[in-house]
């Protein structure tokens, strides 16, 4: 870039002081956004909680369904016999 009276840098300074000259902040824009940000979080906020609330509900809801679903007697884990034991007395006693 030159920077001579005439430069490329001179002639880019007056064309952004003149756009920055144009530009007029609105007074109530940062409470505004802030407004806006403070409602997107307590939404967000609001659906996380939903979500965790569904799911808790519906683990329960599961839970409580299969103990239902059981039944009343005893589980059988082994059918065999039991098995007997033979107790021989020692020699010549």
């Amino acid at each position: 870039m030159t920077t001579g009276p005439g430069g490329t840098a001179d002639q880019l300074r007056d064309v952004f002081e003149t756009l920055a000259s144009g530009v007029h902040a609105d007074p109530d824009a940062y409470r505004r956004v802030q407004a806006e940000w403070r409602r997107r979080e307590r939404r967000r906020r609001l659906v996380l909680a939903v979500l965790v609330a569904l799911v808790f509900t519906l683990a329960d809801v599961a839970g409580l369904w299969a103990l239902n679903q059981a039944r009343n007697q005893p589980h059988i884990v082994f059918n065999d016999p039991a098995p007997t034991r033979s107790y021989t007395s020692p020699a010549g006693r």
